[in-house]
Order: structure tokens, then sequence, then C-alpha cells
């Protein structure tokens, strides 16, 4: 997992650069908005520069006309006091001003307001110059001075850089986790997948080719497994075909030979029926395997069930079932002209497996139903029995998808476990649901449905 850890570092990685960038896009555009208020404010109109232009032109009898326009426009009045407090001269002094001051007063004002005004000062030979700005202009620090705008737009930008930083830092978490989940996904659904015991390809480039080269190693071993398996199965199965049937086929013999004594010929038909059951476990343990590791192909074509349903009791029936077994078919008048997409033989082969289950756990006798009815959409096609049933626990067990290998007992008569299994991998082939119930007294229903093709 050291490409995984890696893979993941790089992310955080990514994140708190991206962090550390906003950080310094936040200081610049904190410097550009803030820097160029306060660059304007100590333009050409600033109190250094004012104070220094009204020094320089000061004269004994005031200041220049060009001075007081300069001043007017900026809106900002002036004083000179004398030694003693005195104004001496002034320009647009607002009347609330006083003309009188004393030490003290000074001392106050030079550092702060007066009459709420912003003042600034500047030491003469013989005076004290002084320039007022416009209230709410400036607001004075001890020592320095901040422009008004600039305090109000303080906590707009704050409260404005909070949410740019938090969306975006959402849109880099979302993303990121877009991309990550995009990324592992794959991965996370194959090794799914493989879980299931079925092969998979992963194509992933950069930090998480390394995990997907191990998904797909394991999916070759798995594959090949599965082959070796399938290909054990298949060949014990064509082995056991021709010895099966030359014993069934002496044992007929025998069982046929009048010359034979009873005693003899009874054996050899015990010999011949537990022969055809073992012929068919293979069949179907066969054709289970087939199905698990997607070997079967098969040959969907339109199918009204209604005559597949039909044809199949018709063989039955010829083939002859024993007088203690009855059979029932019933098919509704709107499933009569339903069609399936299906292999027609495996349907019959899931039908006629579930009919030699209820027979053959059904030794006392019972009704066998086939019944056929459908809905907008699908098709149900009923398997049931008024025998023994089966209890809960049994039918819980079933419903679990029991393993092909624990599906006889010792004497080789099949449960219902192979059968079934094989059933329900035959209907989940073709895309379908199988649903049993049972119980002990009204006997084994099993539900298979279908999807309806729409005319």
């Amino acid at each position: 997992m050291k490409a995984f850890g890696k893979y993941i570092s790089k992310y955080l990685l990514s994140f708190f650069a991206f962090v550390l960038i906003l950080l310094l896009v936040n200081i610049l555009a904190f410097s550009l908005t803030f820097g160029g208020i306060v660059f304007q404010e100590y333009g050409a109109a600033s109190p250094a520069n004012m104070l220094e232009r009204v020094a320089a032109d000061l004269s004994v009898s005031g200041i220049s006309e060009e001075t007081v326009q300069e001043l007017n426009r900026n809106q900002i009045w002036a004083m000179y006091l004398d030694e003693g407090g005195s104004c001496d001269w002034s320009v647009s002094l607002p009347e609330e001003v006083p003309t009188q001051y004393r030490a003290q007063d000074i001392a106050v004002f030079s550092k702060g307001y007066l009459k709420e005004y912003p003042v600034f000062v500047r030491s003469m030979e013989e005076g004290l110059l002084v320039l007022g700005y416009p209230k709410d202009s400036f607001m004075k620090l001890t020592g320095n001075y901040l422009p008004m705008r600039a305090v109000r737009i303080f906590p707009l930008f704050v409260t404005g850089i909070l949410a740019a930083d938090i969306l975006l830092l959402f849109l880099v978490y979302y993303f990121s986790k877009r991309k990550i989940s995009k990324n592992t996904e794959p991965i996370m659904t194959s090794i799914k997948t493989l879980s299931a015991g079925r092969p998979v390809s992963l194509s992933i480039h950069g930090e998480l080719s390394e995990i997907a080269d191990s998904v797909n190693q394991a999916s070759q071993v798995l594959s090949r497994q599965n082959q070796a398996r399938a290909n054990w199965i298949s060949g014990v199965s064509h082995d056991i075909r021709t010895p099966l049937s030359m014993i069934m086929g002496y044992a007929e013999r025998i069982a046929r030979d009048h010359a034979a004594s009873g005693n003899i010929q009874q054996e050899a038909e015990i010999i011949r029926a537990q022969s055809a059951k073992i012929k068919d476990l293979v069949q179907d343990l066969n054709l289970v395997s087939q199905l698990e590791y997607d070997m079967q192909p098969l040959t969907k074509a339109p199918v009204r069930p209604s005559r597949l349903l039909r044809s199949y009791a018709v063989e039955l029936l010829n083939a002859g079932i024993p007088e203690k077994y009855s059979l029932e078919t019933e098919i509704s008048k709107d499933a009569e002209t339903a069609v399936i997409e299906c292999d027609a033989r495996l349907i019959s082969r899931a039908v006629g497996n579930l009919v030699q289950n209820s027979i053959r756990h059904n030794p006392q006798g019972c009704t066998i139903s086939l019944r056929l009815a459908c809905s907008d959409t699908a098709i149900f096609l009923t398997v049931a029995d008024n025998g023994v049933g089966l209890s809960a626990e049994k039918l819980r067990e079933l419903e679990e998808k029991p393993h092909y290998m624990k599906s006889t007992d010792e004497r080789l008569d099949l449960r219902h476990g192979l059968g079934l299994l094989l059933v329900r991998q035959l209907v989940e082939a073709h895309g379908g649901t199988m649903k049993m119930e049972s119980t002990p007294q009204n006997g084994y229903k099993t539900i298979l449905a279908f999807q309806k093709l729409l005319s």
C-alpha cells in the first residue's frame, strides 16, 4: 500500500500548497485594496504634503491665494497660532473652532482631533501651523493616522475574503474528492467484482497503477483457477459418461432378462435408477460450473413461455410419470401471448429441475402445478406442489445459495441444493429473479420472474 500512501500524500501536499498560495493571494489582495486607498489619501493633499506646502508659502501676512485655493479645493481649513496661543490668521476656519488656546489645549488636539476635525500641526519658528481636514476623513492614531474609508471598508473586506476563502477551500475539497473517488472507484468496484469470483481488468496510470497491477494479477490467478476447475469438472463429466452409459446399458439388459432371478432383476433396476441419478447429477454439475464461470453461451430468442410450458408438460406426460403424481397447467389469458427473450432449452431445463425436485422429495405422491401469469412488465412462471414442503430453517438455508458440493447425501440422493442452484443461475443468466415459498402444510413453490418484451 505504499503507492496508495504516496497517492494520498501527494494530494495532501497539493492541498497545503494551495492553502499557501491562497494566503499569498490574500496578502496581495489586502495590499492592493488598502494600499490603493492609503496611497490615494497620501497623495498631493496628504497631511504631510499640505503641511510642507503651506509652511513653505507662509509669510508674515499669511499664505498666497494659490495655496488658499488648494486648501479650499481639498476642504482643508488652516490657522496659525502665535506663541501665546492666539490665532494670527486662518483660512476657512469653521465657526465652532476657537481662535484662542492654552498650552494644554494645543497639547491635546495636536495628537488627535479638534472639534471632531482631524488636525495636523507643524511647529514654526514663531508659532504653530494647524491644518484641519473634514470630519470622518482620517482616523488618527498615536503618531500615525488612517483614512476613515479604509477603516469602514475593512470589515467588509475581511468578510468578503473569508467567504471567498471558504468557497475556494470547499471547491478544492469537492473537486479533490471527486478526483480521488474517480480514481479509486474503479479499483473498489474491481475488488468487489473479484470477491464475487469474476475476473476483472483494470487500466489505471499514475500513482495507483501499482494497485491496479496487483488487482489484475489477482484476477489472472483467479481466472486460471476457475478455468482449471471448470476444465477439471468438464473432463471428469466427460470421462464418467462412457462407463456410466455402459453400466446403465448392462443393468437395463439384466433387469429385462427373464432368465435372471427376481432379486437380480430388482437389483439391476436399482443400479440403473441410481446410475441415472448420477448421470443427471454430473450433467447438472457441469452446467452449474459453466454458468458459474460464464462459459455457457446463451442462445436467446423471443419465446412465448405459454408454448414452452405446454411443450414441457406434454413431453413429461409422454415420458410417463408414476400414477401417484398428477400434473396441472394453468396459464392466464393475458400471459397467453406474452413474450420473453430467453434460451428456451435452458428455461425448460430449469422448469424440469423444479418438477423433478417435487417428484424426488414427495415419494408419497403430490399434485404438481405449472402456472403462468404476467403483469405490465414481467412474466411469472410458478412451479408448485402440495407435498411435504420445507421448514422455515431449511428454506432459509436454500435462499443463501448453497454450494453444489454440499448437495448430495451418502446415498447420492439429490437434495434441493444443486437443482435449485442450477435453476437460480439459469434464471439470473436471463436477467430474472427467483423466489421460494414453502410451508410443511401447503407444500413447496418456486416463482421465476422474467422481463416481458413489450409489443
